[in-house]
């Protein structure tokens, strides 16, 4: 990460986040499909409309892992090997912490929030279902992703990978048993996921117990007195960032509530197509997660060239990779739609969701390397305000507006390339300016 050429590094970290991502996705995509092709189209939609909701629940740690990520990194630039063991042992603390915080959320809230939401009646009680057993799995998912942003900050992509693969198998192969052997329906692929976390968490666990460097894991560290000073430091980067994921996943959920005004074939329309925005998405995050990475042990070592050269070239990868599939998927969205259903009408809601949204996500692209790169300085707070008021604001205005668009379908997807824009725009002049600032710093 600190001396060489940029381009093949970068590439060999993001590739294993990418096929990570796509797996880590597939959990919840192997659900909408086996429901969908097993069991109907109201479990499909009880199963896929519980996405936002879980995103609303979970992003806020997810978002932390992004502060253990520049924390130790930052730490390894700067040769501190005392400090990546004790935000090693923080993260830990944490972990556990927050799962059994997501546990108790994730239970207490399923009825309220989906009938909050508007969920059609014809398939509320088995999307509350869902999302209750679901949430049995969330302290092994935020177990996972924090272990895991670990191994990242050191350059590790491939274990978690290998993690993800392991996990991913055992989803796939309780799904088809507990729902086309056992006719289980939602109850099914929602404890199909849980065992798979708990594979996932067990996995990533044990690869940190066993090393031998730094980031070794001291089991005994989660039930000593937390180090509040890591803590501070963790939560000081991944804080906003789990705020802009937290309010961005809101704002989802309240085009959700308008999306259930079609009715069970519009939810579950646009469950489907949000599954390849997603995949989709996950592209663009590796190559933001390469970013902070890179960026936060080159400023920790202060190569401020080399940081820009980071953002130069993940903005580049990320562009490209997700022009061409996003492109690739809409030209044969029937076939990509058919994995998932057969039903006229929700092909019919997908198949416009995909034009109207994934054909334009690579706008998405400069605000997420833009705002990645910024976290790897340093800089949390900016990149997730303007991520707030650009992707989520400017969205709770469109849908409370939609009415006003007279209701049509593409015309509330609209809300994404429209917002992605602005947001791009407001990025562009912040990054600019804490460039500035830092080269001046530098200068002095």
């Amino acid at each position: 990460m600190l001396s060489g050429p940029l381009a093949r590094p970068m590439i060999m970290f993001a590739l294993p986040l990418i096929a990570s991502g796509i797996l880590q996705q597939s959990f919840n995509s192997v659900d909408v499909a086996v429901v969908g092709r097993f069991t109907g189209s109201h479990a499909l939609a009880a199963v896929g409309s519980n996405g936002p909701v879980i995103s609303l629940i979970v992003n806020m740690f997810i978002g932390l892992a992004v502060g253990v990520n520049v924390v130790i990194a930052k730490c390894i630039g700067q040769r501190n090997g005392a400090g990546v063991r004790a935000a090693v042992a923080a993260t830990a603390q944490l972990g556990v912490a927050g799962g059994i915080l997501l546990l108790a959320i994730g239970l207490l809230v399923s009825r309220p929030i989906l009938e909050l939401l508007g969920t059609p009646d014809e398939v509320l009680d088995q999307a509350v279902l869902y999302l209750r057993v679901y949430s049995l799995g969330m302290p092994f998912m935020v177990i996972y992703n924090f272990g895991a942003a670990v191994l990242r900050s050191v350059g590790d992509t491939r274990r978690p990978f290998y993690s993800l693969v392991v996990a991913g198998c055992v989803n796939v192969g309780l799904n088809f048993l507990l729902v086309a052997g056992f006719g289980m329906g939602v109850t099914g692929v929602a404890w199909g996921t849980v065992i798979s976390n708990v594979v996932n968490a067990g996995i990533i666990t044990v690869i940190l117990v066993r090393e031998k460097g730094d980031i070794h894991l001291d089991l005994r560290s989660i039930f000593v007195r937390p180090d509040f000073g890591q803590l501070g430091k963790i939560a000081g980067i991944g804080f906003p960032a789990g705020l802009q994921g937290t309010v961005f996943a809101f704002s989802n959920v309240f085009i959700l509530s308008a999306i259930n005004t079609f009715g069970a074939d519009g939810a579950a329309g646009s469950a489907t197509a949000i599954n390849f925005e997603v995949y989709c998405y996950f592209v663009i995050n590796a190559f933001g997660q390469t970013a902070v990475a890179f960026t936060g042990q080159n400023f920790g070592a202060g190569n401020m060239d080399r940081c820009r050269r980071v953002f130069h070239l993940s903005l580049l990868m990320s562009f490209v990779s997700a022009v061409v599939l996003n492109v690739g998927l809409v030209l044969f969205r029937e076939q990509a739609i058919a994995i998932f259903t057969s039903d006229a009408g929700v092909v019919r809601f997908a198949a416009e969701r995909m034009v109207t949204v994934l054909l334009f996500q690579g706008i998405a692209c400069y605000y997420e390397m833009a705002g990645a790169s910024m976290r790897g300085l340093g800089y949390s707070m900016t990149p997730a305000l303007i991520t707030i008021f650009g992707t989520c604001v400017l969205r709770l205005l469109w849908v409370w507006c939609f009415h006003g668009f007279n209701g049509e379908f593409t015309h509330l997807m609209m809300v994404y390339p429209v917002s992605w824009t602005l947001t791009d725009v407001a990025m562009f002049v912040a990054y600019i300016r804490i460039n500035h600032r830092l080269k001046k710093t530098v200068c002095r």
